[in-house]
This record gives C-alpha cells, sequence and structure tokens, in this order.
C-alpha cells in the first residue's frame, strides 16, 4: 500500500526542488505547503508571518499538512519549522513516510537566502539564525524514518535517492 512521501529539514536543504523531481518521477501528486497557504492567503509567507505571527502560520500549515495527509498518497514537503510542532511528527509517520534532508548550515544558509521568502531567517546575521534553527529543530528531524544528504549532491542524486526510498519503504 502507498504511502505519502515527507520530505522535511532545514529551509535551503532542498526539500521544494527534490519533492518536485521526487513527485514527477513516482508519478504522484506534489504539495508545497507553503504555495497552499500562499494561494489560500493571497500573500507572501513572510507577510503571513508578520500579520498573523509564527503561532497562528504554524497553526495553518498543520492543517494543511493534516489534509494532504488525509488524501491520495503523494509527495508533501511542509515547511521546515513543521516538523518541530507537537504532534506534527507523530501523525505524519502513521500515514507517511518521513525523509530528512540533511544539508549543511552553511549550504541551507546559501540557498535559503536568496529568495528573502524565510521569515525566519530576515534581520540579522542569518548563519547565526539557520544555527539556531538547526539546534531546535534537529531532534525532531532525526525522528524522521530516515535521511538523505544533499551535500555535494545534485537535486537529481538525491531525489534518485528519495524515489528508490519510496519504492523500498513507501509501497511506491
Amino acid at each position: 500500500m502507498k504511502r505519502h512521501v515527507v520530505l522535511i529539514g532545514l529551509p535551503g536543504a532542498g526539500k521544494t526542488t527534490v519533492g518536485r523531481l521526487v513527485a514527477e518521477q513516482l508519478h504522484a501528486g506534489f504539495v508545497d505547503i507553503d504555495t497552499v497557504l500562499i494561494r489560500k492567503e493571497g500573500k507572501p509567507i513572510a507577510m503571513v508571518f508578520a500579520e498573523k505571527g509564527e503561532p497562528a502560520f504554524r497553526e495553518m500549515e498543520r492543517k494543511e499538512v493534516e489534509a494532504a495527509l488525509a488524501n491520495q498518497p503523494a509527495v508533501i514537503v511542509p515547511g521546515g519549522g513543521w516538523a518541530a510542532q507537537p504532534g506534527a511528527l507523530e501523525t505524519a509517520k502513521s500515514a507517511a513516510y518521513v525523509i530528512y534532508l540533511i544539508a549543511t548550515l552553511e549550504t541551507a544558509t546559501a540557498r535559503a537566502l536568496p529568495s528573502g521568502t524565510r521569515p525566519v531567517l530576515m534581520g540579522g546575521d542569518s548563519e547565526a539564525q539557520m544555527k539556531e534553527l538547526l539546534k531546535a529543530r534537529e531532534p525532531f528531524y532525526k525522528q524522521a524514518h530516515t535521511s538523505v544528504h544533499t551535500e555535494g549532491r545534485t537535486a537529481e542524486q538525491v531525489a534518485g535517492d528519495v524515489v528508490r526510498l519510496a519504492q523500498t519503504s513507501a509501497g511506491w
């Protein structure tokens, strides 16, 4: 029986890029939670964060992930902070195969910065902020079913590993 594939990791770990490739290769749906929220709210995530605050954003994110998990098996990519929310991983792991995409702090920071849409990295020393995020979130990320290293690898190579894991462990 097919299970969802949920990709977790730091902002800039490659979740969205890899997730799209994986969904394409598996002929699966792709659910980027940030994109869903941008469409529903009619504004960028940074604005939602600024106007409603992080707790309200995380609640909206949780509801969208739960809605995606209730649908046909797909590749689901929540934001980097979703996994650190109470109960989020436990809920997902019952219906999905959760994979932690591991990137170094330097790589994740470099990838995350150009977009300017990462509210948790705005205003200050981005590498120091990313280090704090990793410290707070890594204990949650490590609760994933498995992990895939992204360092020094193309998105296609990482996606290939995720596809193989989906095929061997998630029924694809």
